[in-house]
């Protein structure tokens, strides 16, 4: 599942250096012609974001190499960093907007060669759109917390590019204040999402415990088992992929070392076949009568 994983954080990290490229050419030239101040924000905030996008995908370049010698648990948490700086640049690139568009409520610009705005728009919702699409499977696949940041980006690029296209024909109508008034707030919609992808890796960093489903799924998978009698001491958390877990299990005091061997593999085994993204496992078998809390968390 590794190389699974590394196929599909790659492939959406390439689709998404090569469709806003594209967007960046086209809407460099559009601003050129136009002098749409939306289309400036909107070339601003791509410019921003494929900045975003080359450094999380190099960062993502160093989590997935495996453990080695001076990282014995991976470089998973790199992602996690990847996340936080995408979180970042999400805020710098809200917080330009929305100066943006505060001076273009003071000093509304009328826009010149709307045609080529408003087409060049519709394109770039299109790249977006694909953009998101990819991205979305690929979260779906992944859980990447890197490539969920990077999308949310391009999530608020979609809205932008709507709002510029909204504007320049709102402008046409004499309604020049409305690229100002849609730049603010596509600027309040990223400053919320990019604090939840902000504190989504910070829990990371600080190896947070799995969420509680995913708990009471491993302590069921373990307590399942028919000569296991109950699980206590469970700790774990999450390093980018990789989901790392100990706990204790319960067996009766007369069983051979041989025969607490099989049954911790097999349970190791069951668990492992329910997160096949990656899970580390550290499992210590308890005698009965050396437990004194059976089932804790």
């Amino acid at each position: 599942m590794s190389s699974e994983y590394r196929f599909y954080v790659r492939l959406a990290g390439i689709v998404t250096l090569v469709l806003v490229s594209l967007m960046i050419a086209a809407k460099t030239w559009a601003w050129l012609v136009s002098g749409s101040a939306a289309m400036l924000g909107s070339l601003t905030d791509s410019l921003l974001d494929i900045s975003a996008s080359m450094m999380s995908f190099m960062i993502l370049g160093y989590a997935l190499q495996p453990a080695d010698d001076d990282h014995r648990f991976g470089h998973g948490k790199a992602e996690a960093l990847a996340g936080l700086g995408q979180a970042a640049f999400i805020a710098g690139s809200a917080c330009l907007l929305s100066f943006h568009g505060i001076e273009r409520l003071y000093n509304p610009t009328p826009v010149t060669h709307s045609g080529i705005a408003i087409g060049v728009s519709i394109f770039a919702v299109v790249c977006t759109l694909l953009l998101v699409a990819v991205q979305f499977y690929v979260v779906k696949r992944t859980k990447s917390i890197a490539i969920k940041a990077d999308s949310l980006h391009y999530k608020g690029d979609l809205l932008l590019n709507l709002a510029v296209l909204a504007a320049v024909l709102l402008s046409d109508y004499g309604l020049v204040y409305a690229d100002a008034i849609f730049a603010i707030l596509v600027a309040g919609y990223l400053l919320s999402n990019g604090w939840g992808i902000a504190r989504e890796s910070a829990d990371h960093l600080m190896d947070k415990e799995l969420p509680a489903e995913e708990q009471t799924q491993i302590l069921n998978l373990a307590t399942a088992h028919p000569e296991v009698l109950g699980v206590h001491e469970l700790r774990t958390r999450q390093s980018g992929k990789m989901k790392f877990v100990q706990l204790h299990l319960e067996l009766p005091a007369e069983l051979p070392l041989s025969q607490a061997h099989r049954i911790t593999e097999e349970v190791m085994r069951t668990i492992s076949a329910a997160f096949p993204l990656g899970i580390d496992l550290l499992i210590h078998q308890d005698p009965v009568v050396s437990v004194k809390h059976s089932l804790a968390k």
